[in-house]
C-alpha cells in the first residue's frame, strides 16, 4: 500500500486480511458529501447501440446514464426469456433485468424513454400484425367447433334410446375438441404502470414473457399496494429470478413455468428514498433485484443548440432492435449462451475479488449483501445481452468471449459504485443521523483506537440497540474515511478473539488531546 491509496484500497486491503494499515490519513469526506460516482461506460456497448446511446445524451442534453441503462433494458426485452447464459454446473442466469435511473425533474427522462423504447413499440405492432391471421382463423375455427357441439348437445337432448346414447357421445367428442382449441393472445412486448395482477395475466398469455418500462416511478406504489391496500410482489420476485410462478384465481388459473420480466424505468430521487423506507418492499428483496444508476443531473449546464441524432445512427438502432426482438419473439425453448474458457476464467477472477467485498466486516458492499451478493449473476446476464448485440445474426451459436465479459464486468463495478451511493439515500436520514452521533461519542472520549465492545457500551442504546446495529454506521463513517476497522490476529491461545478494534482520524481526537 502506498500513501496514495484510496479508501477502496484500504478496505479491500482489510477484507483481504491485510496485516498493516499505512501510517497516513487522507482528509475525512464530509458526511452531507456524496461521493463521485462513475460515469455510465457507453464504449463497452456495441457500436451500433454506444453511437445512439451517444448521441441521444448529447441531443437531449442529459447524462448518458440514462439512455445507456435504458439501453440495456431494452436489450432485455428483446431477450428475455428466450436466452439464458450457462455458468457453472446447474447455475445459469436468465437475460432479463431490471433497471431504474434517478433523475430530478426537468431532465428529459420522457424524450429519452421515447427515443429507446420506440423499436420495441415498432416490432409490437409487427407481431400484433402478423399473428392478426392466426387469430381470426382460430377464432373462427373454435366458434364452429363450440356451435357444432352445441347443437349436437340439443340434438342428444331430444333423442331417446339408443339413438340418444350415440348423439351424446357424439356431443361430449365435439365438446372436448372444442376445449383443445386455443386461441392465440395478442402478441404483447410492452407493460406500462400496471398492477401486480395485470403483469401476471399479460405474463401468463405471453408465455412468461414481458417488459415494464415506465418513465414515471408509480409502478413502485402499485406494488407496494396503492389500490390493493397491500403489497403484491410475488409476480415481480419471481419474475426476476424465473421461479415457477402459479396463481389460482376464482375464475381462473395462471401457470408461468419460467417467467421472464424486465423493468426498465426512469423515475425521480426522491422515489427511491420513500421506496426505501418501505420495509415490506425492503425486507422481500425487491430493491436487491435492480440495478441503480444516480447520475448527476445536467440541468443549468446544457447546451441550446446542441447536435441532432444523425439519421444513419437513428435507422440502425431502430432496424437493429426491431430484427432481433422479432428474430427472438418465436422462440419457446430458449437458447443457451455458454462461455469460451477464457472468459470463464475472467468471470471467476471477478467473482473472487467480489466475494471478499460482501464480508459484514471491512467489505465495501458488506451493508448491502443482498444486492451485492446477485452482482455476479447480474453481470452474466449483461454479459450474455452483450453477446447478442455485438452477434445480431448467430449470437445463440458462439460462446461468449472473455472481451465481452470484460465489459460487463466493467458494467458491473459501474452499477455497485452507484448501489452504493442509492442505498445510503433510501436510509440517508437514519443513518447519517447515527453517523454523527457515533462520531460525537468517539471525539467527546478522545479515542485513537477503541474496541467495538468498548464504543457500543458508551453510545445510546435507543440509536443503537445491539452491537449489530452499530454496523451500518461504522460502514458508513470507514466510507468517508473518518475511521478504520482492522481485527487484530489471534494469540493462538483458548478463549474468546480479539475484539474488533477501530483506529480513529487524528482530526476527530486531536481537539479533545
Amino acid at each position: 500500500m502506498t500513501p496514495d491509496a484510496t479508501p477502496e484500497d484500504l478496505r479491500e486491503a482489510l477484507a483481504l486480511s491485510a496485516e498493516t494499515l499505512p501510517g497516513t490519513w487522507g482528509e475525512p469526506i464530509p458526511l452531507t458529501t456524496q461521493p463521485q460516482l462513475p460515469p455510465f461506460p457507453s464504449h463497452v456497448l456495441p457500436a451500433w447501440l454506444r453511437e445512439f446511446v451517444d448521441a441521444v445524451a448529447e441531443e437531449t442534453q442529459t447524462p448518458a446514464d440514462l439512455a445507456g441503462t435504458l439501453a440495456l433494458a431494452v436489450l432485455a426485452t428483446a431477450a428475455g426469456g428466450r436466452v439464458i447464459v450457462q455458468l457453472r454446473g446447474r447455475w445459469r442466469e436468465p437475460t432479463n433485468l431490471f433497471t431504474v435511473v434517478a433523475l430530478p425533474p426537468g431532465n428529459r427522462k420522457s424524450a429519452v424513454f421515447a427515443a429507446l423504447t420506440s423499436p420495441l413499440r415498432a416490432a409490437e405492432k409487427l407481431l400484433v400484425s402478423s399473428a392478426a391471421g392466426r387469430i381470426a382463423e382460430a377464432e373462427v375455427t373454435a366458434k364452429m367447433a363450440r356451435e357444432a357441439a352445441d347443437k349436437a348437445a340439443t340434438q342428444a337432448a331430444k333423442a331417446e334410446g339408443m339413438e340418444r346414447d350415440g348423439l351424446t357421445a357424439e356431443a361430449i367428442a365435439l365438446a372436448q375438441a372444442a376445449d383443445s382449441l386455443e386461441v392465440p393472445n395478442e402478441p404483447r412486448l410492452l407493460a406500462d404502470d400496471s398492477t401486480p395482477e395485470t403483469v401476471t395475466t399479460l405474463m401468463s398469455e405471453q408465455g412468461g414473457r414481458l417488459s415494464v418500462m415506465s418513465a414515471e416511478g408509480g409502478i413502485f406504489d402499485i406494488i407496494a399496494g396503492r389500490y390493493s391496500g397491500t403489497p403484491n410482489m410475488e409476480v415481480f420476485l419471481k419474475g426476476h429470478a424465473g421461479d415457477w410462478l402459479r396463481v389460482d384465481r376464482r375464475t381462473r388459473s395462471e401457470n408461468i413455468e419460467s417467467p421472464a420480466l424486465t423493468m426498465g424505468l426512469a423515475v425521480q430521487p426522491s422515489v427511491l428514498k420513500d421506496i426505501g423506507q418501505n420495509r415490506v418492499m425492503d425486507g422481500r428483496g425487491l430493491l436487491a433485484r435492480f440495478l441503480y444508476a444516480l447520475p448527476e443531473s445536467l440541468v443549468g449546464y446544457r447546451k441550446a443548440n446542441p447536435d441532432q441524432v444523425p439519421e444513419p445512427v437513428a435507422e440502425a438502432y431502430e432496424r437493429t432492435v426491431t430484427a432481433l426482438t422479432l428474430s427472438l419473439a418465436d422462440w419457446t425453448d430458449p437458447a443457451v449462451l455458454r462461455l469460451t474458457p477464457e472468459a470463464d476464467e475472467v468471470l471467476g477472477t471477478y467473482n473472487e475479488r467480489v466475494e471478499p467485498q460482501l464480508r459484514a466486516r471491512g467489505g465495501r458492499l458488506g451493508h448491502v449483501t443482498e444486492w451485492a451478493s446477485k452482482l455476479v449473476g447480474a453481470t452474466a446476464r449483461i454479459a450474455g445481452l452483450l453477446h447478442l448485440g455485438e452477434h445480431l445474426e448467430n449470437g445463440y451459436t458462439q460462446p461468449i468471449s472473455a472481451d465481452t465479459m470484460n465489459a460487463a464486468i466493467e458494467l458491473g463495478d459501474y452499477f455497485a459504485a452507484h448501489a452504493l451511493t442509492v442505498f445510503d439515500l433510501m436510509g440517508a436520514d437514519a443513518t447519517l443521523a447515527r453517523a454523527r452521533s457515533l462520531l460525537s461519542v468517539i471525539g467527546d472520549n478522545g479515542w485513537e483506537s477503541v474496541t467495538r465492545r468498548d464504543l457500543f457500551a458508551k453510545v445510546s442504546r435507543s440509536e443503537f440497540p445491539t452491537v449489530a446495529d452499530l454496523e451500518p454506521t461504522v460502514a458508513l463513517l470507514e466510507e468517508h474515511g473518518y475511521l478504520r476497522s482492522e481485527t487484530p490476529p489471534r494469540t493462538g491461545k483458548r478463549g474468546r478473539p480479539p475484539a474488533p478494534r477501530y483506529v480513529i482520524h487524528p482530526t476527530v481526537w486531536e481537539a479533545k488531546a
